[in-house]
């Protein structure tokens, strides 16, 4: 296994004494592991960070986005728009429905979907906009939101990279009807290695996604006016019966509309993002100071340095440049800076172009300025609280050399 100077770092946030404090307090309580009261008070606590009305953890936001798209209710032949730079997790939820996914175009200043290429998109059909804020940043979400408010169709913000992130005080995940966070190793808070949340807007979906995270059915349930009888076996008050909120005595099921299943957070792991949500500020000015001091050198390479828009706080999750020179080779390139001990770990493979998108009938040539930056512009540097300064410095002159040996060459 390769060594790496600068490496991609395991845990995007580490862990202290507190953490481990934090969950050990839960493991050595006697109480419950899965049921306990750590969930609701990250929870509470997690809505508070955001300016969330509800908030919903979960087991990841893979799991927070498939429930967010269960809760939509989509039909067959509805349509979906999302971006092709994103982690496959985001589309992952469309791909067994039949629905018609379609990609749209990113913008290059900032990676995120293109307002302008989703306004193009949309059809009578178009029930839903799932964007990605690539790297912590949300661009074109006040756009976003307004373009879905006058379409009257849903926005499913992707908050896997983007917890601290927000545009004019606004945070993340709170543009949207939905937001779905991550709390995966490489996170910038983890809850112990894997782990989500939703932040919704509405009471009664919220109700809905907590009745699906407990394998219960999304479903609309009728009082009966008078108890079940199954056989004579009595009314179901001795013994208990462990089953969902709506007793099969008690309750006739009018309408189902998806089956539940299991995506709770375990106690000990929201006592971990609980911990690690308290030093969140901390852990993302140390990420900023690596990136600026990333930009700084960068800048006067001959590079595009992507620049945080005015009222825009990013959370800085990934560092991305883009190249200018079309007579550097970014393969190339970034088989120069592993040569130089840099793990480079280019993100993302455009989803469209994966091949069961490929049997969706997605196609090479819809998506140009995503296909133009994912096959010859971006380039991806390792970015960590765990790194410093210097480690900033050196990445960016092995950059400047990997440049340099480039163009000389272009020259001779």
């Amino acid at each position: 296994m390769t060594t790496y100077r600068i490496p991609q770092h395991g845990q995007g946030s580490g862990v202290t004494e507190e953490d481990l404090a934090a969950v050990t307090a839960v493991l050595t309580s006697g109480g419950h592991l899965s049921d306990g009261t750590e969930v609701a008070r990250f929870e509470d606590e997690f809505a508070r960070r955001t300016g969330a009305a509800h908030a919903v953890a979960v087991s990841s936001c893979t799991m927070a986005l498939e429930l967010a798209t269960r809760v939509l209710e989509l039909e067959p032949g509805d349509e979906i728009i999302t971006t092709p730079l994103t982690f496959q997790a985001t589309a992952a939820p469309l791909l067994g429905r039949e629905v018609i996914v379609r990609f749209a175009d990113i913008d290059e200043t900032t990676l995120c979907l293109d307002p302008a290429s989703v306004a193009d998109a949309l059809t009578p059909r178009t029930r839903a906009v799932f964007t990605t804020h690539y790297g912590g940043l949300c661009g074109g979400v006040e756009k976003l939101r307004a373009l879905t408010e006058r379409a009257g169709v849903a926005l499913v913000e992707d908050c896997a990279h983007a917890i601290g992130a927000s545009v004019a005080g606004r945070s993340a995940g709170t543009w949207g009807d939905i937001g779905c966070w991550s709390f995966h190793s490489l996170k910038n808070i983890s809850t112990l290695g894997q782990g989500g949340m939703l932040t919704v807007r509405d009471a009664e979906v919220a109700d809905r996604l907590r009745a699906l995270r407990m394998i219960n059915p999304d479903a609309e349930f009728v009082p009966r006016a008078k108890p079940a009888e199954f056989g004579g076996y009595g009314t179901g008050t001795v013994p208990r019966p462990v089953t969902h909120e709506k007793n099969a005595y008690t309750h006739d099921c009018a309408r189902i509309r998806s089956g539940g299943v299991n995506a709770q957070l375990a106690d000990p792991a929201a006592a971990m993002g609980r911990s690690q949500l308290r030093r969140l500020d901390g852990l993302i000015a140390r990420r900023r100071a690596v990136a600026e001091r990333l930009d700084t050198g960068l800048r006067d390479l001959g590079v595009e340095v992507l620049e945080t828009p005015k009222g825009h706080t990013h959370a800085h999750h990934l560092y991305a440049f883009l190249l200018r020179d079309r007579g550097v080779d970014r393969d190339e390139l970034v088989r120069d800076l592993e040569r130089e001990g840099i793990e480079v770990v280019l993100r993302y493979f455009p989803v469209h172009l994966l091949p069961e998108w490929r049997r969706r009938e997605a196609v090479f040539g819809s998506v140009p300025v995503a296909e133009d930056v994912w096959f010859r512009r971006l380039v991806n540097l390792p970015l960590s609280p765990q790194l410093g300064l210097d480690d900033a410095d050196y990445v960016v002159g092995a950059v400047e050399r990997a440049l340099s040996r480039q163009r000389v060459e272009a020259v001779a």
